[in-house]
């Protein structure tokens, strides 16, 4: 894994390296790792049914959620295809200080987002 321009902490290379391996695991497109107000990490894929797909975010954003998390500190999304992320969930649970960092395959930072530069987020919280 290399970084970009910018270089990560160790807790932000541990969220890489999570969201690559679920996403490799799954033989998935898309990877995400999220880490929570306490430190906390989630880690999943997408998931393709037979009768239809569950985003990597909502499922990681949702085991979460459903642990008790209430503020995120961090999101990595580790994507084949850099033009479509899932934001929307990210509203609920971001905060001011919340980041997304997205990266290609090999876990290169391509991007650093604040949550309130995340499409569809503005003026929300």
């Amino acid at each position: 894994m290399t970084s970009s321009a910018e270089e990560v902490d160790a807790e932000d290379v541990k969220l890489i390296t999570l969201a690559r391996g679920a996403r490799e695991r799954a033989g998935a497109r898309t990877g995400v790792a999220v880490r929570d107000e306490t430190g906390r990490t989630y880690a999943g894929a997408d998931a393709d049914f037979p009768s239809g797909s569950v985003g990597a975010a909502t499922i990681v954003l949702g085991q979460a959620w459903i642990s008790g998390a209430r503020a995120l500190e961090a999101m990595v999304i580790v994507n084949s295809d850099d033009t479509s992320h899932e934001f929307g969930l990210v509203a609920d649970i971001a905060n001011a200080h919340t980041y997304v960092l997205l990266c290609a395959l090999d876990g290169t930072v391509l991007q650093r987002l604040s949550a309130q530069a995340l499409p569809g987020l503005n003026g929300h919280r």
